[in-house]
Parts: C-alpha cells; structure tokens; sequence
C-alpha cells in the first residue's frame, strides 16, 4: 500500500493506494480538510466526484447517502472545532542542527571487533591529469554516470580500529588534526569520531600504517607535533619504510609530488615517532588476526591487510583502489597518485579478481563511508556493491 500526502487546493489530502490523474482526486482517497476554506474545498472535491448528483456507495443505507448539502453541513462543526486549538500563537520550530552525527560504525569478524571512524573528505577541483591517461572527459562522463559533479573530486578518508581483545590497534591515522583545524573540520576528523565511539586515543596500543601518504601518516602528530597516540608502538611495512627514509631515493626524486611527500614523511618521522617504530614483512601476523599482504604499485611498499577470525574475513585494502566509482569500475585508469601506474593497475586486477572469486568483502579507506562492500564483475572492470548497514554488532 502506498501513502502520499500532498495539497490540492486548499485541502490536504493523503492518498492511499490511488494515483491522480492530472489535479483531480479520484475516489478513495482519504481527505483531511485545511483549516482556511474547509466548505469551498470539501465541495469540489465532492463536485469532481459527483457532478449533479447524489452518490450512494454500494452496500449503503439511505442514512449513509452522500449529498453535497448533507456532506458541507456535516463537516462544518467538526471544523470549527479543530480550528479553535490554532487560535494560541504557534511556539517557534527547533534550531536546525547545522552539522553530521558523528561518523562511526562498528560491525565484527568473527570476535574482532571493528570501528570505521571517517575522517572527513576532501572536495577540489580536479587537473587535466587527474587520471594520467584518460581525457578529463571521460573522467567526467564517469562521474555523471554517478551523479557526481563534473570536474570535481570528492575524496572519503576512513581509518579503522581494531579490537581483538588483546589489542587496539588503528590501520592508518587520516589527515590529522591539523587538517581538522584547516578545513573548518570537513577533514581531519578521525580523532574526534573515535572518541564519539568511545575510542580513547590514549588506550590505542597499536598503529598499523599502509603507507606514507600523507593522508595515512599525518594523523600521527597532533596539531602542536606531539603524538597523537602516546601509548602505542607504530608498526610499518619494511619495504615502503625502507624507500622512504633512504636518503639516496630522496635525492633522485624528481620535483613535484613524489620529493613533496619525501618531505612531509621525514616532517611526520620526527625523533618522537622514530622511537616507537618496528617493521614488519607481508604474509605475517602483524598483530594476531591481521595479515599483511604486499600490493605495491600505488607506492613501493604499499601493504593491505586481512583480518580474519574464525571461519570470517574481511580484506582492508588501503589503497588499492581510490574512490570506487572511478577506479574500482574502470580498473585501468591511472591516478596520477599512483607511484607506478602500471603495476597498480595489475595489483588492482589480481586484488579485485581475488575478492571476486572467494566472496570476500573489502574495506576501502577511499570508499564512501562507512567504506564497507562487496565487489563483482562488472564489464571491463569491476563494481562495488555497498554492506547494508546493520543496526546490531
């Protein structure tokens, strides 16, 4: 049954299970007079149903026939009441709130229990290179196809914890509180939607880092550089802490983005941080439940994760793929963040085709909150088919 409320006229009618044709009601609807010209509305409305005539509906007794006269004057007195209680002026609406909820979900893999805690986005008008080999064109084509407004890119952050009951860990940290403060809060965020899921930075024992982009590494400082996480040890792949920190590649990097991030890296890596850092290597517990898995390309060293308990899965991706409806759906196109095109282009093909295969579900740090989906063929590429939201853990 379906139940739409509308105006027509002066009266406010809810009709259910009936479709209008043109301005014109048809019987069967259910018609709740407005309180400024009850008469002259319920009269049409009893016109257009009934021209010149007196109308008995099948079944009805003589007592129940419907006239124009007798249908005006029956309804007069209940309307003059229902008026009376409007005459008291009207208290003024609730203030809109003018902001989000917080930006937290939680759901569980097995006993591991995970809290996706978004840390904002960021919206920016996208270069002719945005996607180093395909016309902005065709960028733009794609995101019509998802109602998304041409030549501008709106990028999610969403960062996880994990709890296994022995450790709390965060995989990547966001963009950190400085950003926070930069972008009036539309970024930076992550922080303050752990704390609204009752996550205390101060109680984190772990930070897992994917890779030292600036979005996964910045949150480790907060605003005045002090750390972010003052209890946790800080666990980084082997291979991409390696590249960043050899002086030697620093040097050849050529000008522009790549010797930028050698930067902010060595800013982010201070004597503070440096202290708690180990490296890990892919195909091994870096905690118990987590498994890093190398899928290099997006940067040298660039580390997903599984994270299983029991007979459940869930394959954090980091990024393998940006924003899905570009990259996901269109397997070869190239970021111009992607450090060497090619090999993410083929990690992001064996990634997809795997998850495809075994079912698995994949949690995307640059999948629109909460960043939790299934993925299947779809084409030349691939398509991501967002979890259901779950009201229970």
């Amino acid at each position: 049954m379906s139940v739409v409320s509308y105006k027509h006229g002066c009266l406010t009618a809810a009709s259910i299970g009936i479709r209008q044709n043109g301005d014109t009601l048809r019987a069967g609807d259910l018609i709740a007079p407005a309180f400024t010209c009850p008469s002259r509305a319920i009269a049409n409305w009893y016109d257009a149903l009934n021209p010149g005539r007196t109308t008995r509906f099948k079944g009805d007794t003589p007592m129940n026939n419907v006239t124009r006269r007798n249908l005006l004057a029956g309804t007069a007195g209940a309307t003059a009441a229902a008026i009376l209680p409007f005459e008291t002026p009207a208290k003024a609406a609730t203030a809109a709130a003018g902001k989000q909820a917080p930006g937290w979900y939680r759901y569980k893999i097995g006993s591991i229990e995970i809290t996706v805690a978004t840390d904002g986005v960021a919206r920016f008008k996208m270069a002719e290179d945005h996607v180093t080999n395909i016309k902005l064109d065709t960028v733009n084509a794609a995101l019509a196809e998802v109602f998304m407004e041409k030549d501008m890119m709106t990028t999610p952050y969403n960062p996880i914890a994990i709890n296994t009951g022995s450790k709390l860990a965060v995989i990547d940290t966001g963009t950190g509180e400085s950003n926070y403060k930069k972008s009036g809060g539309v970024g930076g965020q992550f922080v303050t939607n752990l704390g609204a899921a009752g996550i205390d930075r101060g109680a984190v024992d772990t930070v897992i880092i994917s890779h030292y982009h600036g979005d996964h590494i910045n949150g480790l400082l907060m605003e005045d550089n002090s750390l972010t996480y003052p209890n946790a040890e800080i666990l980084v792949p082997a291979i991409e802490h390696a590249f960043w920190m050899d002086d030697g590649e620093m040097g050849r990097a050529s000008p522009g983005r790549v010797q930028t991030n050698f930067k902010n890296v060595r800013r982010v890596f201070n004597p503070e941080v440096m202290k708690r850092v180990k490296t890990y290597e892919w195909d091994k517990e870096v905690i118990p439940g987590v498994t890093a898995k190398g899928t290099p390309g997006h940067t040298p060293g660039h580390t997903s994760y599984v994270i299983a308990s029991g007979p459940d899965s869930v394959f954090v991706q980091s990024d393998v793929t940006h924003v899905p409806f570009l990259f996901v759906r269109h397997p070869d196109w190239h970021a111009f963040y992607d450090q060497d095109g090619a090999k993410a282009e083929a990690t992001r093909r064996k990634v997809y085709d795997m998850l495809v295969a075994e079912k698995l579900r994949v949690q995307g740090f640059h999948y629109p909150f909460p960043s939790l989906a299934h993925v299947e063929k779809y084409g030349t590429g691939y398509r991501e088919i967002p979890v259901i939201w779950n009201p229970s853990i």
